[in-house]
């Protein structure tokens, strides 16, 4: 498994409530929901290299 970084995220309760929520319905942990929806954004955005990590073993 791939190294991750961890830190510190605060939410409002009510934000994590809907999150929590949401990860239950789609068979994931909150931690897991988040990341996706962090991806998926990334990805819309235009900011998501197709291969970050070969795109970073090559600097």
């Amino acid at each position: 498994m791939a190294d991750k970084k961890n830190f510190i995220l605060r939410l409002d309760p009510d934000i994590y409530k809907v999150l929590e929520k949401w990860a239950t319905d789609e068979f994931r942990s909150v931690n897991g929901q988040i990341e996706y929806l962090l991806n998926n954004a990334i990805m819309i955005a235009g900011r998501k290299q197709e291969n970050t990590k070969n795109a970073t073993k090559k600097k």
